[in-house]
Order: C-alpha cells, then structure tokens, then sequence
C-alpha cells in the first residue's frame, strides 16, 4: 500500500506544489493553500493518516461509504471538506487520484484548467 514517499513523490509532481508544514507537521500546497497533509497522530488514532480536501460534505460522505477501511472523519472534521486516510490501507491508483483531485480544488483555476487534459 501507499507510504509517505508515495504522497511526497505524487504531490510535489502537481504544477506549482511545494512541501511545507502545518501545525508542525508536513502539508503539501498549492500556490500556498494547502490540499493534502500529515495529520498527527493522536491516542487511539490508526496510523499513518492523511488528511485531504474534498470538494463538499458529499464527496466526503461518498468516499467514507465507499470504503470505511480506508476513509473515515472523526468530529473536529465535521462540517469540513476533508477525509482521513488510512495511508496504509489505500491502493496507490486510489491516493493518486485523491491527491489529484485535492490539487484541483485548491490550485487556481487557470492553473487547475492548463493541467486538465
């Protein structure tokens, strides 16, 4: 399954993504808005886990139903356009296209629409 070399490697391979921290902890951004990160974990947490953006409380709810293995939220997430990832319980096609798709959100729309095929 999916490391953190893996999320490294797909984010910084987005146009304009750089690596830096949020809350201490590695986050990937987009012209400085954030779409993926190293969520910390906590007591009782599985590990590793991934935060990343969604479009809507729908998308979320879709991937959690989807597959509740990998995708979950727990209540300080509530009301917020993101998922958690079990990173190693996530195919690398499937994290590939999550981080894609997180990039899309937060990139500018010029940007987001030149990368677009």
């Amino acid at each position: 399954m999916a490391t953190w070399d893996d999320v490294r490697r797909i984010a910084l391979a987005l146009p304009e993504s750089s690596e830096g921290t949020s809350y201490g902890a590695p986050a990937w951004k987009v012209r400085g808005k954030t779409f993926v990160w190293d969520r910390p974990v906590r007591k009782g947490d599985p590990e590793p886990i991934l935060g990343v953006r969604v479009a809507d409380e729908g998308v979320k709810a879709a991937l959690i139903a989807d597959d509740p293995d990998v995708c979950f939220t727990i209540p300080h997430f509530d009301g917020y356009a993101a998922v958690l990832v079990r990173l190693d319980r996530i195919p690398l096609d499937e994290l590939t296209e999550l981080i894609t798709e997180a990039w899309l959100l937060r990139a500018p729309k010029r940007l987001a629409a030149e990368y677009r095929p």
